[in-house]
């Protein structure tokens, strides 16, 4: 019965996506067209899900998938540069584009129908881009730091600087609707530089610009912590993200990257204020999806992570419970995406009930670090033994 009801909870949640996606691109003919053909696509794929649950197999309809190490940035409070995931050197045994094409292909044929794409900067992969692109049945929202969109050629391409042709990257999103960019920004120019770099929020908004100028679909993505909560859920803040032709708004709760900064994550107390706030901005930007991450946990009976919901798939094709919890037994480079979802690591969190217990910050796994690296010690030692 509790399976059963979080399918029905997971696939709420995706006709509610996508039903916001095709409101909010209503101004968008061409992004308008792929939605309805994508949405015909993820009925099919819920049917796949829904087929599997009864023979007892949970597909979840989400994945996450860190394509890359590489990022051009160095944010504060990073947590993939924290836990050393993250750099500005070459790839540390990443995977080739092939290998993450056959991932998506294995994940169109179980039912997943949303993968996101993260990093490091995914741009510094333009190969894995390119072969995403091509799987029309999947969404892909590509969460980008947005400084590599214009004034420049992608990487593989031989160029530096500005492209006298047009830009390359804009073009990638323009012919491919199932790519999806998603901006990383903080709130206001300082905030945002002050985490980020300066000049981030200008080249953000020049960003902007240049998709809205394309007709293309985008969306940002917000890192709310205590400090910056108000301001981020003011009616100004989205009005003026509206003005630039932002259609979608994904508010993600900081997770600490270390004891030191727990106090900036979001409280019960300021989870109501945001959930209310949000309510309250989807009355007023009716063309603008907002989305809460990762939400309300009581409805769905718990965290989300470990294969109930999604799970994450790091550069090295190690599957990890989520990116907050960068843990893994298992590689994708060695067995199926259907084998990794039946790790030994998910299958003891998910049945030893440590995503369905009380916590206080933005993720569930976060406080419990210390028991997922026995659980995995326990499981190493015995394949040794």
């Amino acid at each position: 019965m509790e399976k059963l009801q979080l399918e029905q909870y997971l696939n709420r949640g995706v006709e509610n996506i996508i039903r916001g996606m095709k409101k909010a691109s209503l101004t968008n003919p061409r992004s308008a067209v792929f939605l309805v053909k994508y949405a015909q696509a993820a009925r099919q794929a819920a049917g796949k899900r829904r087929k599997a649950e009864k023979n007892g197999e949970h597909i979840p309809p989400f994945l996450i998938a860190s394509i890359t190490s590489r990022c051009n940035l160095r944010c504060k409070g990073c947590y993939a540069w924290a836990n050393r995931s993250c750099g500005s050197g070459a790839e540390h045994n990443g995977m080739r584009a092939e290998q993450w094409d056959d991932i998506f292909a294995q994940a169109e044929d179980m039912g997943v129908g949303f993968i996101l794409l993260a990093g490091g900067e995914p741009l510094m992969r333009p190969d894995v881009l390119k072969a995403a692109g091509m799987r029309k049945n999947i969404l892909f929202p590509v969460f980008t730091n947005g400084t590599m969109i214009i004034n420049n050629t992608l990487p593989d391409s031989g160029k530096s600087g500005p492209d006298p042709e047009g830009d390359a990257c804009l073009q990638l999103f323009a012919d491919n609707r199932n790519l999806l960019p998603v901006l990383s920004i903080e709130g206001d120019r300082e905030k945002t530089d002050a985490r980020r770099g300066a000049g981030i929020y200008d080249c953000l908004l020049q960003t902007m610009e240049a998709l809205k100028a394309r007709d293309i679909l985008y969306g940002v993505s917000v890192t709310v912590t205590k400090e910056n909560m108000e301001e981020v859920t003011a009616d100004t803040f989205s009005e003026k993200l509206s003005l630039l032709g932002c259609r979608a708004v994904i508010y993600v709760e900081y997770v600490p990257v270390d004891r030191d900064t727990a106090g900036l994550a979001p409280d019960d107390e300021d989870r109501v204020y945001m959930a209310d706030r949000l309510d309250a901005l989807r009355e007023t930007q009716r063309d603008m999806l907002l989305i809460s991450f990762p939400g309300d946990e009581r409805a769905s009976g718990g965290c989300l992570a470990a294969g109930r919901g999604f799970f994450h798939i790091n550069a090295r094709g190690g599957a990890e419970p989520c990116p907050f919890s960068p843990y893994s037994d298992t590689s994708l480079q060695d067995v199926s995406l259907k084998e990794a979802m039946r790790s030994p690591l998910f299958r003891r969190l998910r049945e030893d009930g440590n995503l369905t217990g009380i916590h206080t910050g933005g993720c569930a796994l976060f406080e419990q670090e210390e028991t997922v690296k026995k659980y995995l010690e326990g499981i190493q030692q015995s394949y040794v033994n």
